[in-house]
Order: structure tokens, then C-alpha cells, then sequence
């Protein structure tokens, strides 16, 4: 009850509502939800060849106020010639290791020198192919 100024508010409201907790049911059936399909490998922001990905900072304000942001790699879908292999390959790889693509003398050469633990899965599995390649080739 409230009252203004001589009058006299009275709020009611309609029938009391229970809050039930989420499920991981849909409303109208019993049935789960279907999930969620991808191809192959989740698709997330890192690059192929040297494992950049997304790093967590502040934007700082002038007055000095922090607010979390993210810092996104410079990713590039590209196709790459494997001369090994005889054939191209796709890859989403950063500016950076485009870079260091050419300067070390290609893929191959590049891949050659790489440690696979920082190489995505199609990558290690092209450079055990090189490998493998130029082992018959020997």
C-alpha cells in the first residue's frame, strides 16, 4: 500500500508465478536438443603454422579506466603450393607466418623446421607427408 498525497495506491498483482530452473529439454517435448554439427575440427582463431591466437588485455582510457578486450591474430584463408607434394594446400595462417613462409624458402622448408606441438593438426599431418616424401625420394 502507498499513499500520495491523499490518495491511497493499492498494487495488486495477478496470480503469484513459480520460477522453474532450465533444462536441457525443449518446451514442447520431451526430446534433447540436437547438437551442434561442425566438419572435422572446431574452427577457432589460431593460426595453422605458428599457433598465434587470441590474447586477453585492457583497453586503458585516458582516465585510466581498464576494460577487457581481445586481441585477434591477423588470420588469412590462404593457398600455399607445396612443392614436395606437387599440389596446393589451404591454410588460415596470420600475416607473421606468411612472413616467415617466404623468408625461410617455402612451405616445405618451413614446415621441415617447425616443432609439431605448435602446428595444427592438418599441418602436422601435411608435414609428416613432406617427410615421408622426401625420405622416397632419398
Amino acid at each position: 500500500m502507498m499513499q500520495i498525497r491523499g490518495f491511497r495506491l493499492v498494487l495488486t498483482l495477478g496470480p503469484p508465478v513459480t520460477i522453474r530452473p532450465r533444462s536441457n529439454q525443449t518446451a514442447n517435448s520431451g526430446a534433447q536438443p540436437a547438437p551442434r554439427a561442425f566438419k572435422g575440427i572446431a574452427m577457432s582463431r589460431r593460426c595453422d603454422l605458428t599457433g598465434k591466437s587470441v590474447m586477453v588485455g585492457h583497453t586503458v582510457s585516458h582516465s585510466n579506466i581498464k576494460t577487457k578486450r581481445r586481441f585477434l591474430p591477423n588470420l588469412l584463408n590462404v593457398t600455399m603450393m607445396s612443392d614436395a607434394l606437387g599440389r596446393s594446400v589451404k591454410l588460415r595462417v596470420s600475416a607473421n607466418a606468411l612472413k616467415s613462409v617466404d623468408h625461410r624458402g617455402g612451405l616445405d622448408a618451413y614446415l621441415l623446421r617447425a616443432k609439431s606441438d605448435m602446428l595444427a593438426p592438418r599441418a602436422r599431418e601435411l608435414k609428416k607427408q613432406i617427410e615421408k616424401k622426401q625420405a622416397k625420394a632419398s
